[in-house]
């Protein structure tokens, strides 16, 4: 596998990585924000349910086209309109409660917000595309690391500012945050350079006229090829299902059955992010996992078991909540970063942006099914025993996936033999 990155790339991701977590933390804000306001406006899970489910709709969809497109085009150019296109819905978002009637009707505020799901599709995967082709290989584990705990960090400010900025102002002016980091996370990104991968793709191709399905298919010929990871986008597709619920159910359920605020989930959401950041420390400090499949397993387990404190803590006994989430926050870097570093060291990087569409597009495709059951759910079970029932059926999937399949004996410690197996078969997708 060709290595495009280098110190001069390394140190520009840097620069552009910063303006990334400014970005980061004004959609944090405005996405908090967004789902608070309708939380406490219906107080309905209905419009949860749907406003997350026409969220992932556009990720599940456009991520494919979004990957090939990203190995195809400028990467910098396809980010730059991703971002702009969605500081544009938020000022959709802001005219409309600022000039209009419908402010006060959460379906429109839902439809228009799940443009920014369009707009995400586009910037998800070419980010993620860019990681590999400017970040040195030895430095890739400890990158996905120190990135966990950065996100952490902004993900515990943003339902903050979110929280206190409600508080004060109206919900369009807490929208112009996302505007403003937009313009300062726009700053790098014209900037830097962002290292082009078509010439290697028409070398490897033999032509610049390359069928975009042929593309998107080499994209599932790529998973197809490393061992075991197949496997485990299934397991990812079960979980996220299985999460779905409780992700769109989780604002609700503090303000209905603990009879919470926004400053309730702000809370939740700093213990879980201060358990991710003591997470990410450790995978900085550590910079190669052994091991990799047996950690990651038992890892996901003890997340799947503790969901089942959200069913189980008495009403308004929020320190339970706490350090629940807390020890989830403290085990998802860990398995993120294991995932992460298996696929971007074995996926060359003339083929990431369509690889990780598909991988992207594979594990939320049954999410936007979960978050329709929310709904419905909700009225015939109750939030208790959803997750009561989640945590007992994610215990059981893990379990069954460990046990049913070969993942167990999947070696992810020797790169060396996947690497050869996909560089071996470049000819074969330039023939088919």
């Amino acid at each position: 596998m060709e290595e495009l990155a280098n110190d001069s790339t390394f140190k520009s991701y840097l620069f552009f990585w910063s303006g990334q977590l400014v970005s980061l933390m004004g959609s944090l804000v405005v996405q908090f924000s967004i789902m608070w306001w309708i939380t406490e406006t219906t107080g309905n899970a209905f419009y949860l349910s749907i406003g997350t489910f026409l969220y992932f709709i556009p990720l599940i969809l456009l991520a494919p086209i979004a990957g090939v497109l990203s190995d195809r085009m400028n990467r910098k150019t396809l980010i730059l309109i991703a971002d702009t296109s969605q500081a544009l819905v938020t000022v959709w978002v802001i005219a409309i409660f600022s000039f209009s009637n419908a402010a006060g009707n959460p379906i429109i505020v839902i439809l228009i917000n799940s443009l920014r799901g369009v707009c995400q599709a586009f910037h998800m995967p070419t980010v993620s595309a860019i990681i590999p082709t400017m970040v040195p290989k030895d430095k890739l584990s400890r990158i996905n690391g120190i990135g966990f705990l950065f996100t952490s960090l902004i993900q515990i400010i943003g339902p903050v500012i979110g929280a206190v900025l409600l508080a004060f102002y109206s919900l369009e002016v807490v929208l112009w945050f996302d505007v403003i980091t937009f313009g300062i996370a726009l700053i790098p990104l014209l900037l830097i350079k962002i290292p082009s991968v078509k010439g290697l793709v028409e070398q490897k191709n033999g032509t610049n006229d390359t069928s975009f399905l042929k593309e998107f298919k080499e994209g599932i010929k790529i998973i197809k090829l490393i061992p075991g990871l197949l496997t485990l986008l299934f397991l990812d597709m079960l979980i996220n299902f299985i999460l779905a619920p409780i992700n769109v159910l989780l604002p609700l359920y503090i303000f209905v059955v603990h009879g919470g605020n926004e400053f309730s989930l702000a809370t939740m959401m700093i213990f879980l992010n201060i358990g991710m950041i003591f997470g990410s420390v450790i995978t900085v400090i550590k910079k190669e996992w052994k091991h990799k499949i047996p950690i990651y397993f038992s890892l996901m387990m003890i997340i799947m078991g503790l969901i089942s404190v959200l069913g189980l803590a008495p009403t308004g006994f929020f320190l339970m909540l706490w350090i629940a989430l807390a020890i989830v926050g403290f085990i998802l870097p860990i398995i993120n970063t294991i995932y992460m570093t298996i696929i971007q060291t074995t996926i060359p990087p003339d083929k990431m942006g369509r690889a990780s569409s598909v991988i992207q597009s594979l594990s939320s495709s049954m999410s936007p099914i979960g978050t329709l059951a929310a709904g419905p759910l909700t009225l015939a079970i109750g939030m208790r025993n959803i997750f009561l029932y989640s945590s007992l059926l994610g215990v059981l999937v893990v379990f069954l996936v460990w046990r049913l399949t070969k993942i167990r004996h999947v070696d992810f410690d020797n790169f060396k033999l996947i690497i050869e197996k996909i560089n071996n078969s470049n000819n074969n997708f330039a023939e088919s």
